[in-house]
């Protein structure tokens, strides 16, 4: 049964004004949830759907929008109302013009990011578990950072590889390098700082003015170099991006190593959402920190 007359229901009691979806458009991109522009005559929003047991998902994605919001940095598409039925859960959010990548303000995501990096917690997570795709994101406060990423990043993707069959090598490598993390922050001590947490080309935009636009966050508090590490990842952001950020806040020495600690995290994940083939990258970017361990 197609949820729009409950999702318009929804939409016409938070916004206090009669929505009726009178047409559907289907959007493509994602890989995990369908997404859908809704209009009537002169309202639309954009809407993701995905089965009804994902509702705690949407719910944490709209908390992250509206973290960041009230950091005032980077402009996000704002939540509008999130909800489900007996089939499927939804997430109502502003519907945004966006523009070609290459057209927007890079040096302006820069400056912003760098002023949501500013944005700091006492403590490492955030008050709720999230995901990452569709994995799990575990955000339990910690005080120390080593013992976030071993535990909640690091830890918890090896312990999912070995649940999907990921065993030996892997391991032995992972174990290794979590017992010695303490050693690629003998030079630094990271804040908390407000984090997208997923931080790549696909997750930014830019609006018709070229003012930028983040969106589908997976928010916690942790060391920001996690963030500008991601962005080098699936495709290196525009130069300019790079340069108003480093004059913004400079980055620490030791970030072209942890960049690899970091970026690992996300190799990881994607081993055990998409399978095999990133396990051979993985075990490669393992062995480059354990030789900066020596």
């Amino acid at each position: 049964m197609a949820p729009w007359p409950d999702i318009s229901a929804q939409i016409s009691t938070t916004v206090n004004t009669p929505f009726q979806a009178t047409k559907v458009t289907v959007i493509g991109g994602g890989c995990i949830n369908e997404a859908f522009k809704v209009s009537n005559d002169n309202k639309h929003y954009f809407v993701k759907l995905n089965s009804a047991s994902c509702l705690p998902m949407f719910e944490a994605e709209a908390a992250g929008l509206n973290e960041i919001y009230h950091s005032h940095t980077l402009r996000v598409p704002s939540p509008i109302c999130w909800g489900g039925n007996n089939h499927q859960s939804w997430l109502v959010l502003e519907y945004l013009i966006l523009n070609n990548t290459s057209s927007g303000d890079a040096s302006a995501l820069g400056s912003g990011l760098a002023a949501m990096h500013r944005i700091h917690s006492e403590h490492f997570g955030w008050v709720r578990d999230n995901t990452i795709g569709n994995t799990p994101q575990i955000n339990t406060y910690t005080s120390n950072w080593v013992q976030f990423w071993r535990d909640h990043r690091l830890g918890y993707q090896l312990k999912l590889a070995k649940n999907n069959g990921y065993t030996g090598k892997i391991q032995m490598l992972g174990e290794r390098l979590m017992s010695e993390l303490n050693i690629f922050f003998n030079s630094t001590s990271p804040a908390a700082s407000l984090l997208h947490g997923d931080l790549w080309n696909g997750n930014i935009s830019f609006d018709v003015e070229g003012q930028p636009i983040i969106y589908d966050p997976a928010v916690y508090y942790g060391d920001r170099e996690a963030d500008i590490a991601m962005t080098e990842l699936f495709g290196m952001f525009p130069t300019a991006f790079y340069a108003a950020y480093r004059d913004d806040y400079p980055l620490d020495s030791g970030y072209n190593t942890r960049k690899i600690l970091y970026n690992l995290y996300h190799i990881l994940n994607h081993l055990n959402l998409f399978g095999g083939c990133y396990r051979h990258q993985a075990e490669q970017m393992i062995n480059k920190l354990l030789v900066e361990i020596g």
